[in-house]
């Protein structure tokens, strides 16, 4: 067993206190619950275990084993070159969405079937509903505009009897829409999440490829442009990046402003905040706020808005929490 000097220097820097993710991989473990990952795994220079983050398979069958493991996910794959998302990041959007939830209700958070959530852009890996489901019981809406990554959405949960009845994939048929066809009348939301396509045209993604592969060691970019973690056009880039795409689900989420308590987004960018703040700003929400997080030297931030006063608050807890 490791000593406690030696599990907070194996601890990753400013990831949530919740997040199980903190430390480093147990491989061992990972590989009894997915003895898959075990070919992939080797030591590096540093004589530590670890695998290939260069290789697309690898990571797939590391976030297979991860899920495995910690979320109990036995059923887990996706379509070549879709996004593979690093999972303590994405745990640690739905512990501040936790905290979020919590600091409107006394700081208890609420949990259990409930309490909805909407994934925008939920992927063909469908990590977001997954982690809010097994780690506090939420029940999931996931939405995109991929009917193959929709597809794969569906067989994940299809194949794993403890997501079936709390996760619900539905299609956003309208590229020009975020909301409308996707949240039903009469339909609450407890939160809504987002990780945007940040980048703002092909070049600048692919820029951003080039990027990623030089950090890991890599001159070249493989064949196709690989992205290690993956990556659709649509889940990359669209036009005018996080910035435009931000902006309109803050003008569009006023037609729903009462069906929903926190609307959240990601936001990596850090000069896209004042844009977003004058967005709010016009929109006259009620409450807004901007929570930090960082990992290692990643830093990222999630904007979230309510349009519900403090009585509607009151009346939305009694009623669903």
């Amino acid at each position: 067993m490791a000593s406690n000097a030696e599990s907070a220097s194996s601890e990753k820097q400013g990831l949530h206190p919740r997040n199980p993710h903190r430390f480093r991989y147990d491989f061992n473990a990972l590989i009894k619950s997915c003895p898959a990952l075990a070919p992939f795994v080797s030591l590096n220079k540093y004589q530590d275990e670890s695998i290939d983050f260069a290789n697309p398979e690898a990571v797939k069958m590391l976030n297979k084993a991860i899920l495995a493991h910690f979320y109990g996910i036995q059923h887990w794959d996706i379509p070549a070159n879709y996004l593979r998302p690093p999972i303590p990041g994405r745990a640690d959007y739905i512990h501040y969405v936790a905290d979020l939830l919590g600091s409107s209700n006394d700081n208890v958070i609420p949990i259990g079937k409930a309490v909805a959530g909407l994934d925008i852009g939920v992927g063909a890996n469908c990590v977001y509903p997954i982690i809010g489901h097994q780690s506090y019981g939420w029940s999931f809406v996931g939405s995109d505009i991929d009917p193959k990554a929709l597809q794969a959405a569906k067989r994940i949960v299809s194949s794993n009897p403890v997501l079936t009845p709390f996760i619900e994939c539905r299609l956003q048929s309208s590229s020009s829409n975020i909301f409308k066809g996707i949240v039903q009348p009469n339909e609450k939301f407890d939160f809504t999440m987002c990780n945007p396509p940040f980048h703002a045209s092909q070049a600048e993604a692919s820029a951003g490829t080039q990027r990623k592969w030089q950090n890991l060691g890599r001159d070249k970019v493989p064949q196709k442009d690989t992205l290690n973690f993956g990556g659709q056009n649509n889940e990359l880039w669209c036009e005018g990046g996080e910035k435009a795409f931000v902006t309109k689900m803050i003008e569009q989420s006023v037609q729903f402003s009462n069906q929903c308590f926190w609307f959240t987004s990601l936001v990596s960018k850090k000069t896209t905040l004042p844009f977003l703040y004058k967005a709010l700003k016009k929109v006259k929400v009620f409450d807004t706020q901007t929570i930090e997080m960082a990992q290692g030297q990643k830093e990222s931030r999630i904007v979230t808005w309510t349009f519900l006063g403090n009585h509607q608050q009151k009346v939305w807890r009694q009623e669903r929490w």
